[in-house]
């Protein structure tokens, strides 16, 4: 704290960095949270052979976020992994990731990264359908792509290391990059796998959409079955809302700590302001008593012992107002008993 009461800058960051992280924190848990209550709201609806008549009675033969459950099956055509036999999905996505070593010049260290340098997603028309044979009901499942979970599985995957010679390692050591590999990977979503979709569902012209929400609601098309899809989102806004407490209590302590030295700095400069007046107070009942020829020397004498003679200059604020015993009783750091500036340098006083 300054010698004027005021906080630091050191102090104005902290508190100002702590409101704006428990302020950013904060916005992420409401987003969570709404999320999560959107999700716990939808309503779980079975595939199964009532599910026609169950939107033909809904308003607009539509139900706004509904929750089901059902295997993949093609429409029409499928598509073939390129590195597995008899494997056959209704997305494939092919991904070719860069692996290499840079040098950071803050830390003096190799760090890993990574970075996707291709990146391609095949799609078909694809139904969700009961998995009780004989049923003859399906979900046509629009936009796959646009879903925040798409529950794809990983069925190849592999890494080409790159080969250096003797020259390549000489300038990569040079540049701060080292090139580790390519690793390919393949994902897809099998025929007969079990999806949870979550999302608006539609009945029309005697076919039934399962298609993205409106009103901003999350569309899900995941692997996990509701429940755990539930709890995993529950659990990411507990973790945000103990960070938000986290740093919330600490901008919070921050701001105690700030008051409380304000608080502390004021009653210490009331009672400054009350010794000043004492003092004067005193001195001048001690004048008013004294024999003339005494006065001179009661106003050379130290104020804060009234007892020796003023025998020291504070520098930088230029107050002779007390002897070298009293200045050397002072506590640390040293300030000058009239204005409270801090002493930086001492002069002797003598007098002819």
């Amino acid at each position: 704290m300054e010698n004027g009461g005021r906080p630091s800058l050191g102090q104005f960051i902290l508190l100002g960095t702590s409101s704006v992280v428990t302020a950013a924190l904060y916005f992420v848990y409401r987003q969570k949270g709404q999320v999560a209550q959107e999700l716990k709201g939808a309503k779980r609806i079975h595939l199964g052979e009532d599910l026609k008549s169950i939107l033909s009675e809904a308003p607009g033969k539509c139900v706004p976020y509904a929750v089901i459950e059902g295997a993949v099956r093609s429409v029409k055509e499928t598509l073939n992994s390129q590195f597995v036999e008899n494997c056959k999905g209704v997305i494939q996505r092919l991904t070719l990731q860069e692996h290499k070593m840079v040098w950071n010049r803050t830390t003096h260290l190799w760090n890993d990264y990574s970075k996707i340098i291709h990146q391609r997603t095949n799609t078909v028309p694809f139904d969700l359908v009961p998995h009780e044979d004989g049923v003859g009901v399906a979900v046509r499942v629009l936009k796959p792509l646009d879903s925040l979970d798409l529950g794809l599985e990983t069925v190849y995957e592999k890494f080409h290391p790159s080969i250096q010679s003797f020259t390549d390692v000489i300038g990569h050591y040079i540049s701060g990059e080292r090139p580790k590999g390519i690793q390919e990977t393949e994902e897809m979503l099998k025929i007969g796998a079990t999806l949870t979709g979550v999302g608006e569902l539609v009945l029309d012209n005697n076919s039934i959409r399962l298609q993205p929400p409106k009103q901003g609601m999350q569309y899900y098309l995941s692997s996990q079955d509701f429940d755990s899809l539930l709890q995993r989102q529950e659990s990411s806004v507990r973790l945000w809302k103990t960070l938000t407490l986290v740093f919330g209590f600490a901008a919070c302590a921050t701001l105690f700590f700030i008051l409380r030295k304000q608080y502390l700095q004021w009653q210490e400069r009331l009672r400054l302001r009350q010794m000043e007046k004492e003092f004067r107070e005193h001195e001048a009942q001690l004048l008013s008593q004294a024999k003339p020829e005494d006065r001179e020397s009661l106003k050379s004498t130290c104020v804060v012992c009234l007892s020796n003679f003023k025998s020291c200059v504070f520098l930088e604020c230029g107050h002779v107002c007390s002897c070298s015993e009293c200045y050397r009783a002072l506590p640390e750091p040293k300030n000058c008993p009239i204005c409270r500036q801090e002493i930086t340098r001492v002069i002797p006083l003598y007098n002819s």
